[in-house]
């Protein structure tokens, strides 16, 4: 079987819709795991729940969803996501808050664990590090984690020695998952920071254990102009345009 790993759609309705199709033209997959962040920043929270739906799927929450319907606070994001996350709670139908106060922190299957943010602190931790990533290790059974929330695509490769290293994950490179306990991250849908504004997410297949990076373009300029036209934050309108 083939799944999509996608996380950090964040309301960007034109950079899930051109996923989706890139995902078509790789052959369609079964299931879809999603990372969390499906809301909040872009100007289509309740479309791209909706369209998230549609699919055979599963999901994890993110803060981002979490503080949209109150269960946690906005006390430590910045002023841009404060305002932003405001308009989306706003947003949102009766059948978009039932949704999303029903997704769990954690999901573990038999190769993996979902979490958004670490398996430590699964909605707010950021693993930007092989230390920090070293010490989830024991938060976690399966062979491999997917996490999402810093919106860059990066692996994770724990070590006999009790060591942990980092490698980038791009385009060219067929992550063949074996042996070697992996934390994985694909990247970001809606708001990439890697400094490529094209949207991110990852293609697993069970068959040869293969994982891959797919990076595909979409229709800035029309999320942008979206935005600007529901008032959110210019410093979230322009970071789309440079992948910061």
């Amino acid at each position: 079987m083939r799944y999509a790993i996608v996380s950090d759609i964040h309301a960007n309705l034109e950079a899930f819709t051109a996923v989706l199709e890139d995902i078509e033209k790789w052959g369609g997959v079964e299931k879809v795991f999603c990372l969390g962040d499906i809301v909040d920043y872009g100007p289509n929270p309740h479309e791209c729940i909706e369209l998230l739906r549609l699919r055979d799927h599963i999901a994890v929450s993110g803060n981002h969803d979490l503080a949209a319907i109150g269960k946690i606070d906005t006390i430590d994001f910045y002023p841009d996501a404060v305002v932003a996350n405001l308009w989306t709670s706003r947003q949102l139908t009766p059948t978009d808050i039932g949704y999303l106060r029903g997704l769990p922190p954690v999901i573990e299957l038999d190769n993996f664990t979902l979490v958004h943010a670490s398996p430590r602190n699964p909605a707010w931790e950021y693993v930007t590090s092989p230390e920090v990533a070293g010490e989830n290790l024991p938060y976690f059974k399966s062979p491999s984690c997917l996490v999402g929330h810093t919106h860059k695509p990066v692996i994770f490769r724990y070590q006999e020695n009790g060591g942990c290293s980092l490698d980038q994950f791009t385009e060219d490179i067929e992550l063949v998952l074996g042996q070697d306990r992996l934390m994985l991250n694909p990247g970001g849908v809606g708001q990439p920071r890697d400094g490529d504004p094209r949207a991110s997410y990852a293609i697993y297949d069970s068959e040869s254990m293969a994982v891959r990076l797919c990076r595909v373009a979409y229709d800035i300029a029309t999320t942008q102009a979206k935005m600007l036209k529901c008032g959110l934050p210019t410093g979230l309108i322009s970071r789309l345009s440079h992948g910061r």
